[in-house]
């Protein structure tokens, strides 16, 4: 049970990258998913997801202009800022954290648009309820330590892995002491939970699904295309 009243929560979501391993010309957030541009995908679920008063999207500066302009031709009409982003995602997350005001904040990846509501509310009130949480699935393979020479140095307890995804979710003003203290240190974290971690407050772990995945991929271009077609075939909510 959320435990603090939600007084509005707002959304980064990241997309700011350029992205090698796709292999095209054209950044991978704006490659077409059926339809429309994967990152447009991405923005409709919090568009409709009704504890989303805010939605802050970070592109390149190049991509502003053409983001807008999709904005409008889908139809996405919640409040919604489109900003240039930084030379890294963490400089992108702080940009996008200056243009926000609600107390609450998700971060998401442009690239996952499969995220599903019940993720978003599952991930959000972890936050209020323990101060931070992202979402993530238990990994299933062995994963082995290796050091600079390619040997196996251990094997941790894959009970104790899980892969982080997106969303993440926090205070405003935490996350914004967290980038801070990185910036002043020097520190590039792989993740905006990361950082949080820094600063000594704990992160929940909330359970999500394997199909939530970051389309960085030739590979995982054609997946996407299965799993949409298949919840299209079940008539499930894409939302």
């Amino acid at each position: 049970m959320v435990t603090e009243l939600n007084t509005g929560t707002g959304v980064i979501v990241v997309a700011a990258g350029r992205g090698t391993r796709m292999g095209s010309k054209e950044s991978k957030q704006y490659l077409m998913l059926q339809d429309k541009p994967i990152v447009i995908h991405t923005l409709e679920v919090f568009e409709r997801h009704p504890l989303i008063t805010e939605i802050v999207l970070v592109t390149g500066a190049q991509d502003v202009e053409r983001c807008l302009s999709w904005i409008h031709e889908y139809g996405i009409t919640k409040k919604i800022k489109v900003i240039p982003g930084g030379a890294e995602r963490q400089h992108s997350v702080y940009q996008g954290l200056l243009h926000i005001s609600t107390p609450w904040v998700l971060v998401h990846d442009g690239v996952r648009p499969f995220v599903t509501e019940q993720q978003v509310t599952s991930c959000y009130e972890a936050a209020v309820n323990h101060g931070a949480s992202v979402l993530a699935v238990p990994v299933k393979d062995t994963v082995k330590q290796v050091d600079g020479q390619g040997w196996v140095t251990a094997t941790p307890d894959r009970r104790s892995l899980w892969a982080i995804q997106t969303p993440q979710a926090f205070r405003r003003s935490d996350l914004i002491r967290a980038h801070g203290m990185a910036e002043a240190e020097g520190f590039t974290g792989t993740d905006d939970s990361m950082l949080i971690e820094r600063l000594g407050i704990p992160v929940m772990v909330v359970e999500g699904s394997y199909t939530n995945i970051k389309i960085t991929t030739p590979d995982d271009l054609d997946y996407a295309e299965f799993v949409r077609m298949k919840k299209e075939q079940k008539g499930e909510d894409m939302t």
